[in-house]
């Protein structure tokens, strides 16, 4: 059976060519392995276990149901050992789908827990919606903290926002995971591929053609310098607002 995350042999390799390009000053990218399917392990799940190139967890979304956006209440990202990160809200009267995402301390747990005398609602890191209410499409726009703030008001579309323009935005095909996250400057940030495992040994035999991962198994490459957690939590946000049949079910070779 292909494996969905790297071995340890190959995750040793990748540690060692990270730390060598770090000390000769050259960053690489973060590839991730993306598992849709909460890190409990039950099948039928609606969460996310995210692996780094050494094959440990580094984000989980634990989650079990996917109920409609007036119920659905929020999403914890949180890091491998389960510390919360961020968190996910639904904008129930939103033409765009919009969703917003908060900072949680990781002594609090939940943003709902916060003192209100001391500093108020969770600070928002940003707001995020898709271009085109009534057509198909999966590009979407990501608006950083106060530029966030200042477009909330607005229902009208994506081009007719006043500036700062959007800190990211999604461009591509989310749902057959073929997209790329630009940053306000227009490079790449991170980007969604299919995934694709080595055949097993008795496979390779026969063939050395790689396997093809269904859609519940995709490759996150992050660029040097983006903040992962960011990327994730709009991967996450990309899942609710791209409309497709809930099926969650285990990796498929294809």
């Amino acid at each position: 059976m292909s494996r969905i995350h790297p071995s340890d042999r190959r995750g040793d390799h990748g540690a060692r060519r990270a730390a060598s390009a770090a000390r000769s000053g050259h960053e690489q990218p973060a590839v991730y392995t993306v598992w849709k399917r909460s890190s409990m392990g039950f099948q039928g799940t609606d969460g996310f276990s995210v692996y780094d190139a050494a094959g440990r967890l580094a984000f989980r979304v634990d989650n079990y149901a996917r109920r409609p956006k007036a119920f659905a209440g929020e999403l914890l990202l949180m890091d491998g050992c389960g510390a919360p990160l961020l968190s996910l809200r639904p904008q129930i009267l939103s033409l765009h789908d919009r969703w917003n995402c908060y900072r949680v301390a990781p002594e609090e747990g939940c943003p709902d827990n916060t003192d209100n005398s001391s500093s108020g609602p969770p600070p928002q890191l940003f707001s995020m919606r898709k271009c085109a209410a009534l057509q198909s499409t999966d590009d979407a726009e990501v608006y950083m903290s106060s530029a966030s703030t200042a477009t909330t008001t607005s229902g009208r579309g994506c081009r007719a926002h006043p500036s700062p323009p959007p800190g990211f935005r999604v461009e591509g095909c989310f749902s057959r995971r073929s997209c790329k996250i630009t940053g306000s400057d227009g490079h790449e940030a991170a980007r969604i591929s299919r995934k694709k495992s080595g055949a097993s040994s008795t496979v390779a035999v026969a063939s050395s053609r790689p396997v093809s991962l269904g859609d519940d198994v995709f490759s996150l490459v992050v660029r040097p310098g983006v903040d992962a957690a960011t990327v994730m939590a709009i991967v996450v946000v990309m899942d609710r607002i791209c409309r497709r049949p809930y099926a969650p079910m285990a990796c498929s070779a294809q």
